[in-house]
């Protein structure tokens, strides 16, 4: 494969906030993951000190928070002060204790040194409730909600410039779901009243790639946003624990990646508004929560029949199955690279993204005991949000390798390596993904302007394509070589992903 480019031709400047993360309240995100006052690694707020460092060190540029399908019935006034009322979760179906609340998310952002990026309850909640939360975080002393943050001990203002209204409103799984019609004007209104409190936020909304959603929103309530959410989820995990195979995880990292953003990027030149409003993927991942229904015939009639018991045993303890490191291998590193390859593409547009979630779950963090696994995609972050130049250029490509194959019951064809190339006052970066998993992929890299003398390659790989971590079994990790004459050609090993700097 041959990849030819020049500084004269550009995507464009990609967003340092597209190695964005999220947190939710469900399973051992919060408690139990970013905190864990019982921890010997916590701190004095209770914050586990090694995820902070971890997260420190893949530069989390922000992270959204509190949900999720969690915001949609969650009021933020019970989760501030020192009265802390525990409360049934309805959205998760657990007590929510409210021991971390909007003041603690902020003071964890601080400590990481990242944005916080608040979801709003568009299910249960109102505009008025938006709006009470901003002035909460954002106004210095005027109003009820400003005053109660400073008796709470925060006498500075949270300045939260980031701003979702609402989830996945537009689905029949969140609470509060809403119709397209209902949709535009809950944003248009919602919005109206928080940037009365704040002019200066930075408002997204929940969307979906569907035309009549989009129109309907964008007519109601595009002048008011700063960004459009859309979310994606692609592989599956039956029963908790089996993955899609490695092959089938790469028939994903085409076009059903690129599909999302080619349709809102097409709603929103329809309407004039692709200089206005930025897409934020602010949820992704290959493999999408496992998590029990409860709604079906069978287990309703089951729930009549057993005692709480079976609940907590047969619905709660199998969200467990999501804290099992050995589903996540090499396939996720490589799905995750070629994700953020895909936005790096898009970078004129696509200007956030929130990996879903960062600790536990499907994350890219897990913590035990004893410490923290750092999964695949962890790696995959720690490189591109450190080494990669922000200047994306439009290459082009001759002789790219293609493999096809069947999933979701359509032929789907992608290319076997995946490439995006920077530049900076650092020189050129590349970032080369070979998804093949058994054989290794010869690139070479023509530039039209003048050429870098050397090059250094950092390799993220394991032993095979199954290769994972776990606490105390590490597979997975990157390799760093020398620097070497840059020759034009070099060899990236099976599936890895590879950061190639160039000087």
């Amino acid at each position: 494969m041959k990849v030819i480019c020049s500084k004269k031709h550009t995507v464009g400047t990609a967003d340092r906030m597209i190695y964005g993360h999220f947190l939710e309240h469900f399973h051992r995100q919060i408690y139990g993951g970013v905190f864990d006052p019982s921890s010997p690694f916590a701190d004095e707020d209770g914050f586990r000190e090694d995820v902070i460092d971890a997260l420190r060190k893949i530069k989390t540029p922000v992270i959204r928070w509190p949900g999720g399908c969690y915001v949609s019935a969650y009021d933020w006034k019970k989760g501030v002060g020192k009265e802390r009322v525990p409360a049934f979760d309805k959205a998760w179906r657990v007590e929510e204790p409210h021991l971390f609340g909007t003041d603690e998310f902020i003071k964890l952002c601080r400590r990481i040194g990242c944005e916080p990026y608040i979801c709003t309850n568009a299910g249960t909640g109102s505009p008025e409730e938006m709006s009470d939360w901003v002035e909460y975080c954002n106004l210095r002393d005027m109003g009820q909600w400003a005053k109660a943050r400073i008796k709470n001990g925060f006498p500075e203002p949270h300045r939260v410039r980031y701003w979702s209204i609402g989830n996945e409103n537009w689905g029949g799984h969140e609470i509060g779901a809403k119709d397209a019609g209902e949709w535009g004007r809950l944003v248009r209104e919602s919005a109206k009243m928080m940037l009365r409190v704040d002019p200066t936020l930075e408002l997204s909304a929940a969307s979906i790639p569907d035309l009549d959603w989009n129109l309907k929103l964008l007519r109601a309530a595009g002048q008011y946003l700063d960004w459009i959410s859309i979310h994606g989820y692609w592989g599956n995990t039956e029963n908790g624990l089996i993955p899609d195979s490695y092959d089938t995880v790469m028939l994903h990292t085409g076009k059903d990646i690129s599909d999302g953003i080619d349709r809102v990027r097409a709603y929103l030149t329809s309407l004039g508004l692709e200089n206005k409003i930025k897409i934020a993927y602010d949820e992704w991942n290959l493999r999408g929560w496992y998590h029990p229904n409860l709604m079906d015939t069978w287990d309703r009639d089951r729930l009549r029949r057993e005692d709480e018991s079976f609940y907590r045993e047969k619905v709660l303890r199998e969200r467990d199955k999501n804290d099992v490191n050995s589903i996540y291998t090499m396939a996720d590193a490589v799905f995750s690279a070629s994700f953020l390859n895909t936005c790096l593409r898009n970078c004129d547009l696509v200007k956030m993204a929130c990996f879903s979630p960062v600790v536990n779950t499907r994350g890219a963090v897990f913590t035990h005991e004893k410490g923290i696994v750092l999964r695949p995609q962890f790696f995959v972050f720690e490189l591109y949000a450190n080494l990669l130049q922000d200047m994306v250029l439009d290459i082009w490509k001759e002789d790219v390798p293609t493999v096809s194959g069947t999933v979701w019951n359509e032929e789907k064809t992608v290319d076997v390596v995946d490439i995006v190339v920077t530049c900076g006052s650092g020189g050129y970066t590349a970032a080369a993904v070979n998804k093949d998993a058994e054989h290794a992929r010869e690139i070479e890299i023509s530039f039209l302007d003048e050429p870098p003398v050397e090059m250094r390659i950092h390799t993220l790989n394991g032993p095979s394509a199954d290769a994972y971590n776990d606490v105390n079994k590490t597979q997975v990790g990157v390799s760093v070589f020398d620097w070497a004459p840059f020759e034009g050609k070099t060899v990236l090993p099976p599936h890895s992903v590879n950061i190639i700097e160039l000087r």
